[in-house]
């Protein structure tokens, strides 16, 4: 995958050509006057040379989106299991042990499978790059799932019980990072769709994983009777999680309809668009049906199920938004030209500015 800001392409130089040719004609033409009515129509960037400008992203579906997904869950669970162990709710303890330790392993296998080999999955922990968020993201994983497994076998075993309450704590102390470090890893690509929305990924992921690691708790005490004290702190949780999903989805959507190349389209249409809409609808039921879960179990058990649904697809409209903005040259190089033109404005102005201090100088 590509990563950092750079043109890949003059864009500048490829703005009056269609075909993949120099223009010939223009100087065969030139000084002609134009035959009125004859007028060329402006080029439409479709391909370079009919390929693509940047190259696809080799992540897989749904390795890498159940990976983006569970890594906020497990975190968020993670969270929720030492504040259930410090307020002495052995449900939410439990139960957000367990959940952080299926989600580290199942998002480590997601990796693994992802990535082909495990061998290169242990070259990146062999040093640490802290300009790279993979690197930082494999730092993060690694700890969380060794702290969340030891914590959910003591869990399970009821051995050690102090050691697995240090483990859970070292787990929820690495959970909120795990949560978010994902949006940052996707932001620092090349992908319009995620590059351009950096500012709002990772606040969307934490919120997400939110209402995911709560949904998942009220469903879990839900199906196992547990008292209104274990659920009403997941109500609130899965509450403020929804919600800010939904208004971090909506600001993204907005503030990409200022990016020059049409990006917020591809967060609508498309395979990104069915999975956008399908989120919001489960995540905004979710939230409502959660307001009721402190009076009926059924209510918490379907209002966690759609708000784990809804941020998993979350995560697999994200994946797919970033597929097609890579896919299409007119959302790479419109935010290229208007990034260039800035700095050109800027530089200008210094110039300008250097100029009228040294005429005043003189």
């Amino acid at each position: 995958m590509a990563h950092g800001d750079q043109n890949p392409i003059d864009a500048s130089a490829t703005s009056h050509r269609t075909d993949g040719r120099s223009g010939r004609s223009g100087g065969r033409h030139r000084g002609r006057r134009r035959e009125r009515g004859s007028m060329v129509p402006a080029a439409e960037f479709s391909s370079y040379y009919g390929r693509p400008i940047l190259k696809k992203p080799t992540w897989r579906s749904p390795d890498v989106p159940v990976y983006l997904w569970v890594g906020g869950l497990a975190g968020t669970s993670a969270v929720v299991a030492a504040l259930g162990d410090a307020t002495r709710r052995p449900a939410l303890r439990r139960g957000g042990r367990l959940v952080a330790a299926g989600g580290a392993l199942v998002g480590t296998m997601a990796l693994l499978h992802d990535l082909g080999r495990p061998e290169r999955f242990l070259n990146m922990l062999r040093v640490i790059k802290p300009t790279s968020p993979l690197s930082i993201g494999s730092w993060i994983l690694s700890p969380f799932a060794a702290f969340a497994s030891a914590a959910a076998a003591s869990e399970i075993t009821g051995i050690a019980p102090r050691l697995g309450r240090l483990a859970g704590w070292g787990a929820a102390l690495f959970g909120p990072p795990l949560a978010s470090y994902t949006g940052v890893l996707l932001s620092d690509t090349a992908v319009p769709a995620w590059h351009e929305a950096r500012g709002e990924l990772p606040v969307l992921f934490v919120s997400s994983g939110a209402a995911a690691g709560a949904g998942v708790q009220l469903l879990v005490t839900g199906l196992t009777g547990a008292g209104r004290q274990e659920r009403d702190p997941m109500i609130r949780l899965a509450v403020a999680g929804a919600a800010a999903e939904l208004v971090i989805g909506e600001a993204l959507e907005r503030r990409l309809e200022r990016v020059p190349g049409d990006i917020a389209d591809v967060y609508r249409t498309g395979k990104a668009g069915r999975r956008n809409r399908l989120a919001r609808v489960l995540t905004t039921c979710g939230g409502l049906g959660a307001l009721l879960a402190g009076r009926s179990r059924v209510a918490a058990v379907m209002s966690g199920a759609a708000l784990a649904a809804g941020s998993l697809a979350t995560r697999f409209a994200v994946f797919e938004a970033g597929l097609a903005s890579a896919a299409d040259p007119r959302h790479v190089v419109a935010p290229q030209r208007a990034r260039l033109a800035e700095r050109g404005r800027h530089s200008s102005a210094e110039g300008s500015w250097l100029a009228a201090e040294n005429a005043g100088v003189s």
